[in-house]
């Protein structure tokens, strides 16, 4: 009962979260406020900070308020108390109602990391995002599982007006290339160093008032110089950082233990993500640098930085003291993370255990200004840190709040010749339309398209391991966290929905505001050419892709959509509310996309004039297949598959029977399918006409592979038909090649079908190939290539016997040219010119 309780509770927050917002996003924008927040609310840090203090400083800016985000007000007693009698500033707590109010009236808001997924901005806001570093460490797409991880990151970077570099290889390398920026990104990039490195030129009073912070944080300083051991976060995902505290304050203890007590003091600095539990902790109170003390005050303070693959080192280049790396895991982080640079090239020596890191400490320190580090540091310190001047703050003010601009360092990437798409490419999971889709970008010209997909994030093993296959070229969204909008608002979206009102997404103001709200949410300023929802079953996201500003629109159909409404899911049509009223949003799309021309045919003659469809609307695009995938899956071990069912006990896969006798053959006629087990597939078919060619020819067999809910009942069919050691329903298999290949013949049994992918498949194994008819199998394989029956038991069965008398033979087709012409068809699918009638109103 507690925990139901809880979890109302949370629902309840949420909900009026929610409310909240929608009634903040209706209000008016404050255009004299500024909103900073630093790492999720840890604190008054980092560039918002320094920023912060030049608007507090400029005569010309006195009349801003400014609202700083703090995780907990009450652990942050050092920056409330100071700004306590100063009207101009005031706290909000992280999430917390206040806090959503303030993202949605601040005129200006600035953050050095992102804002949550709920946020989405405003009309009339202006968004800086600084960042927090130069990377040594690789970031975005550049690291491993780098589409998922960076999500949230490159939506925050797209809803930018202002991106802040410290420097031309940040631009390039880290927004450009590693957050797919290029051709993208439609604010400035302003390459103008970070303000943050202007708080470490310091002056003797300076040097002496920030000493004294960190002695009445309880550091022992004691007129010691400091070494700052500086390590960055090891985990891989913010969502849980790894507590790795006891091992960095033993490296500390140790260092400080092997440099003696007289002339140093070492201090640690934790990552943000791992500060908390550090500070929770007693042991670190006499070494722990406080969090609301800035790094860079710190930095400006000591005279030796020991560190890892933190890129704090860059901002400590300004300094020109020594930098040591202390690296005791450089194989295994290269490995799991990587870095940009290899150690060979950085401004310091490399140590992989504590006496090292000593030692070099001591040896530095006693070089003079023409050491090779030394030179090493100034060079790296020119290339880096070009416009750390002690200036930063103020031209990032110039440029954000008084309009004054660099031409030289306020950098556009938009500039690109090819033609920007966005695909919604559906859930992910393992069937005919994921397998189409990764098909389709794997061989999509990205010399002429800037391609951008987007999905729900991938949640199961399943979806991730589909997500992975995408093209590493291509940007990627995943919608995370659900839609912003009033309870009331929603009601009314689902209602037009239920009632199949397709013009009430724009013609109804609320109804408008929220989808164009979604659409800014999930995809910041950018523009796109063409959109194409590529999977065409979820009314949600054909409604959001008709908000796409300016945008070319496709619709794919990948199915006989009028048969797909009826189908029997569990006993029940499960698709027939979502698919009407996909169908009624059909006429506000410039093209309906189907997947070969018999089932353009079919879907028109089912659809047109029922929905008032423009005839001229549909086309088609036939799908690519991907030959490399099957010809490199044939060579796979039967015995090795994936996807065997393994021992209760010992859960090791079992290789069932039916494999060494696929193998071997011995002298048996095999008849393959491969498809989900589901209605429309009609694999109940196939199992009572392959009992009529088993009575007739006793060595025959089946396999019908596959995956879904029909799987116990064709099991059963089998039994009850006397084909339980003859017919075999097996899988899934994520590989179906090497049995497709050790097979004869493949079989289709479908009641309908949009464009078979795995005829093309057995095509390509060369298998003989035997299918019922249906709509769109007229042109699925070129003319002559298999043998087409009535969709009866009696006439598949015959088929069949035909291919075992030698009337079948094998299926061909070539790849390129076949490839070649189905990407002439996409582009023409995808761009060719708008329809007037579905001009998207302003």
């Amino acid at each position: 009962m507690l925990q139901l309780a809880r979890r109302r509770l949370r629902q309840l927050r949420r909900a009026w979260h929610s409310e909240i917002r929608a009634i903040a996003s209706r209000g008016s924008v404050r255009p004299r406020t500024v909103l900073y927040e630093s790492f999720a609310g840890n604190g008054a840090l980092c560039n918002p900070e320094a920023i912060f203090r030049e608007l507090l400083r400029a005569p010309d800016m006195a009349d801003l308020r400014h609202i700083w985000v703090l995780d907990d007000p009450k652990r942050h007693h050092d920056i409330r108390r100071e700004f306590a009698g100063d009207p101009r500033v005031r706290f909000v707590k992280y999430r917390s109602a206040a806090y959503f109010r303030a993202i949605a009236t601040s005129g200006y808001l600035i953050n050095n990391a992102t804002f949550p997924h709920e946020f989405g901005k405003r009309a009339g806001q202006t968004y800086l995002n600084t960042w927090h570093g130069t990377p040594l460490k690789l970031m975005g797409y550049d690291m491993p599982n780098g589409a998922i991880e960076a999500a949230n990151t490159l939506r925050n970077f797209v809803s930018a007006d202002f991106l802040l570099s410290q420097n031309e290889f940040m631009t390039r390398q880290m927004y450009e290339q590693a957050y797919r920026l290029r051709g993208a990104f439609r604010g400035l990039i302003l390459e103008e160093g970070y303000p943050r490195v202007d708080r470490q030129v310091i002056d003797q009073n300076e040097f002496l008032d920030g000493r004294a912070l960190l002695e009445a944080a309880g550091i022992e300083l004691g007129g010691r110089n400091i070494v700052l051991f500086a390590p960055t976060w090891k985990g891989d995902s913010f969502s849980s950082p790894d507590d790795d505290a006891m091992q960095l304050i033993e490296s500390a203890r140790q260092l400080q233990s092997l440099l003696g007590s007289e002339q140093y003091v070492v201090l640690l600095k934790t990552h943000q993500a791992v500060h908390q539990l550090a500070a929770a902790r007693p042991e670190f109170r006499s070494l722990l640098v406080p969090n609301d003390i800035p790094t860079n005050v710190v930095l400006g303070l000591t005279s030796t930085l020991v560190t890892d693959y933190s890129s704090i080192f860059f901002d400590y280049l300004q300094s020109e003291r020594p930098i040591v790396f202390f690296t005791p895991d450089v194989a295994e982080y290269s490995a799991s993370r990587g870095t940009y640079f290899p150690p060979e090239e950085l401004p310091g020596p490399v140590c992989v255990e504590v006496a090292q890191v000593a030692a070099s400490i001591r040896a530095q320190a006693a070089e003079g200004a023409d050491s090779p580090w030394a030179t090493t540091r100034r060079d790296w310190r020119e290339r880096f840190l070009p416009r750390d001047d002690g200036s930063s703050a103020s031209r990032v003010v110039d440029a954000v709040f008084r309009g004054v601009l660099d031409p030289q360092r306020a950098l556009s990437v938009t500039s690109d010749t090819r033609v920007p798409v966005l695909l919604h490419l559906g859930g992910m999971r393992s069937n005919g339309i994921t397998t189409s889709a990764l098909n389709l970008l794997s061989s999509i010209d990205h010399d002429r398209f800037d391609v951008s997909i987007v999905i729900g994030k991938p949640w199961s093993a399943q979806q991730r391991a589909n997500q992975g296959l995408i093209d590493p070229r291509i940007r990627q969204f995943h919608r995370a966290g659900g839609m912003n909008g009033s309870k009331v608002a929603h009601l009314l979206r689902r209602l037009s929905q239920a009632s199949a009102r397709p013009e009430d997404h724009r013609a109804l103001a609320s109804q408008a505001r929220l989808w164009d709200a979604e659409w800014k949410r999930c995809f910041g300023d950018l523009r796109f050419g063409a959109v194409a929802d590529f999977s065409g079953y979820s009314p949600f996201w054909a409604t959001l892709l008709l908000h796409s500003p300016g945008s070319t629109r496709s619709i794919w159909m990948h199915n006989d959509m009028a048969s797909e409404e009826h189908r029997l899911i569990r006993g029940r049509k499960r698709m027939r509310r979502s698919l009407r009223a996909v169908f009624a949003l059909y006429s506000q799309f410039d093209r309906l996309v189907s997947v070969s021309d018999s089932l353009s045919a079919v879907n028109r003659s089912a659809l047109a004039e029922s929905y008032h469809l423009d005839p001229a609307a549909f086309v088609s695009a036939r799908n690519l297949v991907n030959e490399s995938r099957v010809l490199t899956g044939i060579g796979a071990n039967l015995a090795d598959l994936a996807g065997h069912p393994l021992d209760e006990e010992t859960q090791l896969p079992l290789v069932p029977g039916w494999v060494d006798d696929l193998a071997t053959h011995e002298q048996k006629n095999w008849f393959v399918t491969v498809g989900r087990f589901s209605t429309e597939k009609n694999q109940a078919r196939l199992l009572r006409a392959f009992a009529k060619v088993h009575e007739l020819r006793p060595d025959s067999r089946l396999l019908i592979v596959g995956y879904g809910p029909l799987r116990s009942t064709l099991e059963r069919t089998a039994e009850n038909l006397g084909l339980a050691e003859s017919a075999f329903v097996v899988g899934p298999y994520a590989n179906p090649f090497p049995i497709m290949a050790a097979a004869d013949c493949f079989v289709l049994s479908s009641d309908y079908e949009g464009q078979p992918m795995v005829l093309l498949e057995a095509a390509i194994t060369g298998l003989p190939i035997v299918s019922v008819d249906f709509g769109s199998i007229e042109d699925a394989l070129p003319e002559g290539e298999m043998r087409v029956v009535d969709q009866t038991d009696d006439a598949l069965a015959e088929g069949m016997l035909a291919f075992l008398d030698g009337q079948v033979g094998p299926a061909h087709l070539d790849v390129a040219v076949y490839n070649a012409a189905a990407l002439r068809e996409f582009d023409d699918a995808l761009i060719g010119v708008r329809r007037p009638g579905n001009t998207r109103r302003a």
